[in-house]
């Protein structure tokens, strides 16, 4: 660990610090969550008319949600892909390519003909580029994290893990402000070409992003292991049957905390414009604030780990969201604005970023390949707009009772 440690503290300093490597690891996130993100918006707001007109408007939405629900299949693919050759090539290269794979994707959706213009290749054209994007972020969030918890002191990696996860508020923030700006169009214009704005975007923040990624050097750590010869072979393998009950407890815990923040960002935009007929920009403007409001709570989250532990935040986290799913949506009922606004900020922090800031570290040659692909799983579970309320409340204790030490 001596050696690691040493190894760590000369390339930081070479390079610039800490600052440097986390400001790299949370730009990428960033724009690969928003990326993400604003496929979800489309298809809650726009993609039920665009791609699936010839069906009623509420089957049509549940296509277009299904489409979305197509990226959460390929990200343990993503994982598993990326986590090998992470383990095996090294980590910086490895956030390259997924950054590049996300953004193209993406940049390609924006470029989609309609169901108008080429008929059902649009749908199944639409699901190829949805299967795409998720081959790439299932393989970003592990490797970002990774990397600056490798370079990270002990001690502090909660709070310096933590500053990688405001890469999803952040990409929430910035995903549901650009369509909260391009929903104020005309709506014929909004639906003939402003929907693509927010697609097209992404080229440019891939070049953003590629330029402070370049600059970060290789984890200290996985260059001793290279160093010494000590690369797996088959590092997915060896991570999950070496570490299968980590492996397995990941997942619940993934699951635990994906469930919660899909109803929050995704579900309750169908629910609340379809059911309650409230304005969409009311709803993009409450996971706006409630996003930035999550982007300082979930280091802070992070940093207080550090003291008291990972494993009471995901305890709290889990037992929040379990009393606060029925109330989520009878504070929606109100139809108040400033209620809903209110009710999503606080829904947003103390369920998903008490957990999000409290990940397990899996500490080994096979790190990378275990975490992404756990992780990754879980996010192939049925989400919220299949599931509702049954994955809100029942899928959160038996998660939590049994987080191995090394998440507390």
């Amino acid at each position: 660990m001596s050696v690691h440690l040493a190894i760590r503290d000369a390339t930081t300093e070479r390079k610039g610090g800490m600052a440097t490597v986390v400001f790299a690891g949370s730009v990428g996130t960033i724009i690969e969550w928003y990326d993400f993100l604003i496929y979800g918006t489309a298809a809650a707001l726009v993609f039920n008319t665009l791609f699936f007109p010839n069906i009623d408007p509420l089957a049509g939405t549940l296509a277009s949600l299904a489409t979305y629900s197509v990226g959460f299949v390929a990200r343990p693919i993503g994982g598993a892909i990326f986590g090998h050759f992470g383990d095996r090539i090294g980590r910086k290269i490895m956030l390259m390519i997924t950054m590049v794979i996300m953004a193209l994707g993406t940049f390609a959706v924006g470029c989609l003909p309609t169901y108008q213009q080429i008929g059902i290749w649009a749908p199944v054209l639409l699901v190829i580029l949805r299967f795409i994007q998720g081959i790439g972020l299932g393989g970003e969030w592990g490797g970002a994290s990774l990397m600056v918890i490798e370079h990270a002191p002990a001690g502090r990696r909660g709070l310096f893990g933590s500053l990688v996860q405001i890469g999803f508020p952040l990409g929430l923030v910035t995903s549901s402000g650009v369509f909260a700006l391009v929903t104020m169009m005309p709506e014929a214009d909004f639906k003939s070409w402003g929907w693509r704005i927010p697609f097209l975007l992404s080229i440019l923040l891939l070049g953003v992003g590629w330029f402070v990624r370049a600059r970060v050097p290789e984890t200290p750590i996985f260059e001793e292991i290279k160093r010494r010869g000590a690369i797996s072979r088959n590092p997915f393998v060896e991570a999950v049957l070496k570490n299968p009950r980590s492996f397995l407890v990941a997942v619940g815990l993934k699951i635990s905390e994906v469930s919660w923040v899909y109803i929050l960002t995704i579900f309750i935009v169908v629910y609340a414009t379809s059911q309650l007929n409230l304005p969409r920009t009311l709803l993009l403007k409450a996971i706006f604030v409630a996003a930035m409001v999550e982007a300082i709570t979930i280091p802070l989250f992070g940093w207080l780990s550090d003291h008291i532990g990972r494993r009471i935040f995901y305890f709290l986290g889990t037992l929040f969201t379990a009393c606060f799913a029925f109330p989520l949506f009878w504070l929606l009922s109100t139809k108040d604005p400033q209620i809903i606004i209110l009710t999503v900020v606080v829904a947003l922090s103390f369920g998903h970023g008490t957990m999000f800031c409290s990940r397990p570290i899996f500490p080994n040659c096979s790190a990378r390949a275990c975490a992404t692909a756990a992780h990754r799983l879980a996010f192939s579970s049925p989400q919220p707009w299949e599931e509702g309320f049954r994955l809100s409340s029942r899928l959160r204790w038996p998660a939590t009772w049994v987080a191995p030490p090394g998440c507390r």
